[in-house]
């Protein structure tokens, strides 16, 4: 399938003009106003945006700054098409993340060249990035495999947790709640982060980890600190690979996904708006798999039960605000818990 191009111009003509020089080599899309083309861009995503800058109501400059304030929009390359010249405008079209300009009026040949290039070497750097995704991915793959081979009681939960994760912030998205905080994330990289928020189980004794019954109050002490030598486990990779963006969600998630929205939980005891939307999001993911599963102890509870308990808790362990998103997707949550359980002995 060809590449999507954008194309914002309040001109009829210039539309029609780019339209005839790029629909042979692109699919080519065009809107006459930066409104339209930030309501299209909730349906479709373009490889690259042709964006004019004199145009009525937001020019091409101001719709160029709230396009790069969109997490999810953001890496979307803009090329400017302009009869403006002057060096004042150029210079802050650059520093706001334009890629280039194209001044009007151009020639077919030079337009598609120039397009050409610069689609080029977006290819080129999101292969780069997609191969240390991967290496990144595979590295936490093999945390989370040490993780889950000394806690031999919670089969899967880990990467269950993850996908429930990425189900809920999708949702809260789709039910705008906290939705200007989920845009500034990406969710794919958040939910993966969240595969970390028990590393700091490698600390426990297996005698405690493996333990056949309920922890007396010693030994939930000490399971406790989890959190705490988690926190300082990411810290030490922060320390040799720099303050990335996916190790502080990562950071974020372990220190917090025990805190209480009532401030009873630990190790901080943070309470309501203070505990980050991260935490708060993974505590639910966290105790539904908890409820959902086999212990020794215990028994599994149904679907029905588990979602039970969790709206019970709404505005005492969870943010009220979340639980009522969870009760939305709550049939996905199972069907990842029993799609995952097929493949894991318990």
């Amino acid at each position: 399938m060809p590449d999507t191009l954008f194309v914002v111009d309040d001109s009829d003509t210039i539309l029609s003009v780019v339209e005839q020089a790029l629909d042979k080599h692109y699919r080519v899309m065009t809107m006459s106003s930066a409104a339209k083309m930030f309501s299209l861009l909730e349906k479709v995503k373009p490889n690259l945006i042709l964006l004019d800058i004199e145009m009525p109501e937001m020019n091409g400059l101001e719709a160029l700054k709230q396009l790069k304030s969109i997490r999810k929009f953001a890496d979307i390359p803009v090329i400017f098409l302009t009869g403006r010249t002057d060096a004042a405008t150029e210079a802050y079209g650059f520093e706001l993340g334009a890629q280039d300009f194209i001044q009007k009026p151009f020639s077919a040949p030079v337009l598609i060249n120039r397009i050409k290039s610069h689609l080029d070497i977006d290819k080129i750097v999101r292969d780069r990035t997609k191969r240390l995704w991967d290496v990144q991915d595979n590295i936490v793959s093999v945390l989370v495999e040490l993780v889950e081979n000394r806690d031999k009681l919670t089969g899967g939960h880990i990467e269950r947790t993850g996908e429930f994760v990425r189900i809920l912030m999708n949702a809260m998205l789709e039910h705008s709640v906290y939705a200007s905080e989920i845009r500034d994330m990406d969710i794919t990289m958040v939910a993966s982060s969240a595969r970390l928020h028990d590393v700091g189980k490698i600390s426990i004794s297996d005698l405690i980890l493996n333990k056949p019954g309920r922890l007396t109050a010693e030994e939930f002490g000490i399971m406790k600190t989890h959190c705490t030598v988690g926190v300082q486990i990411i810290d030490q990779i922060i320390s040799k690979v720099g303050d990335e963006e996916f190790l502080k969600n990562a950071k974020v998630i372990a220190q917090h996904h025990h805190e209480r929205w009532d401030g009873q939980g630990y190790p901080n005891g943070v309470s309501g708006m203070d505990i980050p939307l991260h935490g708060r999001i993974m505590a639910i993911c966290d105790v539904y798999d908890a409820l959902t599963s086999v212990r020794p102890y215990k028994k599994a509870l149904t679907l029905q039960e588990a979602v039970g308990i969790i709206t019970s808790e709404a505005g005492k362990q969870f943010d009220p605000k979340i639980v009522e998103v969870f009760f939305t997707v709550q049939d996905q949550f199972n069907m990842v818990s029993l799609s995952s359980r097929r493949d894991c002995t318990i």
